[in-house]
């Protein structure tokens, strides 16, 4: 939906008695959501027979004429800064894009330019046609800053509302996978399983810990890990590493790194959950030893992304192999 289009509509019998937003949202699916009418309404941008609308809840009756005026989106706040990406895929409505390591996705505080968000204004340019009404990219899911990997951001409002859809049910339905690929101290129990934690925040409120169910910031957490490489079994308990890929049936944050952490896996190279095994690396033997002593993250990937095309509803899968730095290191451990 173009900005600076006007839209005219006329209400048939259905759309009698129903809220002026639930029946514009839906009449105008899936390029607008409802909180997106809603802040057209507010803007003055709606009119029923020529007049402004001003309340989302009136009414419709059978026969009225309704006209929305798209506003040209604004600019977006955040600035386009020229930071090179690594574009697996990009049309009219999405990109998806090989995350490096070390790129923080959104601007906040701390990380205000720099950021994916910025590198990503500045590439889509005028093919952004505006999310909710701003020139940017949706984002509809998010990597840490120090996982790689892949991810896939909204370029329309008919695609970021059907991408948070589609993470939001978190391939409940079927249309979506997410795979990443962790190398984690020692070596599971079984060769696959399943953690299923409720995650909330820990005491210092940025971290994420394994809490009770019953807790008012317990959010339900499920990851699926399947070993696909063990690392020095003839060693003791202390020199051993796996490399297990993780399916997650739900998205939290830092999920995959607080789940492994629980089960007594923590992702090697961990700052936050996997501080109790950073002497580990002690016992190693050289080279292997300076190079987890160097690592600088948390060896933890983003491999795969399954999803269907807002806009086309073909199923699409993307790939992206290990960056450099982890492929190393899992070398380095394949020589036990």
């Amino acid at each position: 939906m173009i900005g600076g289009a006007s839209i005219e509509l006329e209400a048939g019998a259905d759309a009698a008695g129903q809220r002026l937003d639930q029946w514009l949202a839906a009449a105008l699916a899936p390029e607008l959501s409802r909180s997106r009418v809603q802040m057209l309404i507010k803007q003055g941008a709606v009119r029923l027979g020529g007049t402004v609308a001003t309340e989302a809840k009136r009414k419709v009756a059978a026969g009225e004429v309704v006209s929305v005026e798209m506003p040209e989106p604004e600019p977006a706040e955040p600035q386009g800064e020229a930071i090179a990406l690594d574009v697996l895929y990009e049309d009219d409505e999405l990109i998806v894009i090989n995350k490096p390591a070390g790129l923080v996705v959104h601007p906040g505080a701390g990380n205000w330019t720099g950021t994916l968000v910025n590198a990503l204004i500045h590439h889509c340019g005028a093919s952004l046609s505006g999310i909710g009404g701003v020139k940017r990219p949706g984002i509809v899911h998010r990597l840490d800053k120090d996982t790689s990997g892949v991810m896939v951001a909204a370029k329309t409002d008919r695609a970021h509302k059907a991408l948070s859809e589609a993470f939001a049910d978190h391939g409940r339905s079927g249309d979506m996978q997410r795979a990443y690929v962790a190398l984690v101290w020692g070596i599971p129990q079984r060769v696959t399983g399943t953690v299923d934690a409720p995650l909330g925040r820990a005491a210092d409120r940025v971290r994420r810990a394994v809490v009770p169910e019953g807790r008012d910031d317990a959010r339900h957490a499920v990851t699926h890990y399947t070993i696909e490489e063990r690392y020095g079994e003839d060693q003791t308990q202390f020199t051993t590493a796996s490399l297990v890929e993780c399916r997650l049936e739900t998205g939290r944050t830092h999920q995959i790194r607080v789940h492994m952490a629980h089960i007594g896996h923590p992702v090697v190279g961990d700052p936050d959950y996997g501080q109790a095994f950073r002497t580990k690396a002690n016992r190693l033997p050289e080279p292997l030893r300076g190079q987890v002593q160097a690592f600088p993250r948390q060896a933890l990937h983003a491999r795969l992304l399954e999803f269907v095309h807002p806009a086309t509803h073909i199923p699409m899968t993307f790939e992206a192999p290990m960056p450099g730095d982890m492929e190393e290191l899992v070398s380095g451990f394949r020589s036990l």
